[in-house]
């Protein structure tokens, strides 16, 4: 069963982006792309006027749950957040009843944010046949709207034609929800090549990075790359063992800019935060001339823009 395309191909929720055709993808690019440029519709104020869209996060979160909310009332529509840690949640009630007493409400539009591998695809199974769903991650699975924010940052400084391009993605990758859904939107647009590159026990056992190159020596894997995708160091993991100590995982694994030299000249340096500062990257790369970690910022609002007016316009 497909839950995120009608039979006739409309796209109905957004849960992942493996799979998704690449016209699909592209068009959403498209589409948030001309919302940046302003050839978006004439208003597009009214898009989703009348439309209720709730935040409905169970985790924490900065720029997915803001720029999910910016997005709605760019386009018009009423917005609900959702705080679990204020919420029914708290004593007892199921993610299930929760979306379904909000559904209640009137409640056509869901950003749904959870700890559990497919939470986002359960709701959407359960939920009215004109209700839609957006994963913005749910535990290490997927985080479709950071894909696709990351590639069109990409295709903004190199060009649509990825085949011609290498690209580095490097760190915690066994847990990062964002690298699967880069990895997928990467290879839907023909990536020349990609390079993992971790700690062994911060890769993937699993068919994850099938196809990449994968090794542990950072500076092989900078070499002449045209971009570096950076990820956090899930601390939160450290009860398991995973890295000796921050300062071991900043020599062998921080992005600086001395090691960046090993990259191409023009190389670019994407990170889909919070960042780790003196761990994953320091702060002259986070802060330097190529990095693009707010443009990333920036052009979350408008993917997330394309996605909802996509779903519920």
């Amino acid at each position: 069963m497909n839950l995120q395309s009608s039979e006739d191909g409309r796209l109905r929720h957004l849960l992942t982006l493996e799979g998704l055709p690449r016209a699909a993808l592209v068009a959403l690019l498209d589409r948030a792309q001309a919302f940046l440029d302003g050839h978006g519709a004439a208003d597009p104020r009214m898009a989703l006027a009348g439309t209720a869209v709730c935040t409905l996060f169970f985790e924490p979160s900065t720029r997915t749950r803001l720029s999910f909310q910016r997005a709605a009332q760019r386009l018009g529509a009423d917005v609900l957040g959702f705080d679990a840690s204020t919420s029914s949640t708290s004593k007892g009630e199921t993610a299930l009843d929760t979306l379904r007493n909000i559904e209640a409400m009137g409640v056509r539009g869901f950003v749904v944010r959870h700890r559990e591998d497919g939470a986002a695809a359960m709701l959407a199974a359960c939920a009215a046949h004109d209700t839609a769903v957006v994963n913005a991650g749910d535990g290490r699975s997927a985080h479709p709207t950071q894909g696709l924010l990351d590639v069109l940052t990409l295709r903004q400084a190199k060009g649509a034609d990825f085949s011609r391009l290498k690209v580095a993605i490097v760190g915690d990758i066994r847990h990062s929800r964002v690298a699967r859904s880069e990895l997928h939107a990467l290879r839907t647009l023909g990536i020349g090549e990609v390079r993992a590159c971790g700690p062994t026990g911060l890769l993937p056992d699993d068919a994850t990075l099938d196809g990449c190159i994968v090794g542990s020596d950072l500076d092989a894997a900078l070499d002449g790359v045209d971009a570096v995708f950076m990820l956090r160091l899930q601390r939160e993991r450290m009860v398991e063992g995973l890295v000796s100590s921050l300062e071991d995982y900043h020599r062998d694994y921080g992005l600086t800019a001395v090691r960046l030299r090993r990259a191409a000249p023009d190389a670019v340096v994407l990170h889909p935060g919070p960042m780790n500062r003196g761990v994953e990257i320091s702060d002259e790369v986070a802060d330097g001339p190529q990095s693009l970690v707010l443009r990333q910022v920036a052009n979350g609002v408008v993917v997330r823009m394309a996605v909802l007016e996509t779903l519920l316009a």
